[in-house]
């Protein structure tokens, strides 16, 4: 019997406990023999996957959303790519949230993350999401100015509930969508400063990966520290039975992209999805349409 990935400690963040990312090691490889092993199962784990979209778009009932974070560098892109390469498009929607728009700043910070929830049926992945507004924002509190919340014109006037409130706020939008049907997967991806290097210098010295580096992202480096706090409380805040975190070990792309496969494939399973039954007079239909067509 195929493990369960998810059921290891290292991988599924603790419900009520403080995470410290310190503890949890970038390079874990799980019971992989090599990465052959993991690209084997992920090959199994694509096409078993392909028949779980195609019987939730068939069943019409409920949802799937993936949410991707990490820091800059850790494959989140690739791992969309492979992992969902044997979906449907048709079923399946990737949004990548950047900065806000003066429209989505004109609204509360989760509405455009709402517009993005998947219908019925269907799986929608968030490459980023709402966490930002608990990561980049907590970093870079003078980002907060653009939301024009009342009574906060800079960071000093920040509550200091500020934070607690909007891990609330983020629980309760979650539990509303599990609710109504959707089921969520938050992954972290977990990468070593010392691995961010090495792929941020692969993309200066590589010219087709050039277009994949920005400046940017060394400024943002130099935040190393803050970014793993502000990962450690959203972790910490925000993993529920209900809607939990996977801290995915993102040093090897290889075993990140099997484990979020295995993960997702398991969680599918788990939904027991349910093909749509007929009614009576649809299989009299059916028969009908059989006849006919056989008659020519």
């Amino acid at each position: 019997m195929k493990k369960k990935l998810y059921d290891f400690p290292i991988l599924k963040a603790p419900v009520g406990k403080k995470i410290n990312l310190s503890k949890y090691d970038p390079g874990f490889i799980d019971h992989y023999r090599s990465k052959k092993h993991a690209e084997r199962q992920l090959v199994e784990d694509v096409q078993r996957l392909a028949d779980l979209q195609t019987s939730l778009y068939a069943e019409n009932r409920r949802g799937l959303l993936i949410i991707f974070q990490a820091m800059d560098g850790a494959g989140k892109d690739s791992a969309i790519k492979h992992v969902m390469s044997g979906v449907n498009p048709q079923g399946c929607e990737v949004t990548s949230f950047k900065h806000p728009s003066e429209q989505e700043l004109g609204h509360d910070y989760l509405w455009r993350h709402t517009i993005a929830l998947p219908d019925r049926g269907r799986i929608a992945i968030f490459n980023r999401s709402h966490y930002e507004n608990v990561l980049i924002s907590k970093v870079h509190p003078e980002l907060l100015e653009a939301e024009r919340l009342p009574g906060i014109y800079s960071p000093k006037d920040l509550p200091k509930n500020f934070w607690d409130e909007r891990y609330r706020q983020i629980n309760e939008f979650e539990r509303t969508i599990i609710e109504n049907g959707t089921t969520i997967l938050k992954f972290f991806l977990h990468l070593s400063k010392d691995e961010q290097r090495k792929r941020f210098l692969e993309r200066i010295e590589k010219p087709s990966k050039n277009w994949k580096f920005s400046y940017g992202d060394i400024t943002e480096r130099d935040h190393w520290e803050e970014y793993q706090k502000a990962y450690e409380d959203a972790i910490s805040n925000t993993s529920t039975h209900r809607a939990p975190w996977y801290i995915i070990p993102a040093d090897h792309k290889w075993f990140t992209q099997a484990a979020i496969g295995n993960i997702i494939v398991r969680t599918l399973e788990e939904m027991d999805i349910k093909m749509p039954r007929l009614s009576d007079e649809e299989r009299s239909m059916l028969a009908k349409a059989k006849k006919e067509l056989k008659n020519g």
